[in-house]
């Protein structure tokens, strides 16, 4: 069976690559003033 098991899991997903496509297009907000690369941005939001 493919696809997602619960409204939740879809959810979840489908904000992780809407994150993505915001940090790629570089729509992200620059915390006091220190600009991060695509990857620190993601770890700082993933942790």
């Amino acid at each position: 069976m493919l696809g997602f098991h619960s409204f939740r899991s879809a959810w979840v997903t489908l904000q992780g690559i809407e994150l993505l496509h915001r940090i790629k297009k570089e729509q992200m907000i620059i915390v006091d003033g220190r600009d991060f690369s695509a990857a620190e941005q993601f770890y700082s939001l993933a942790a």
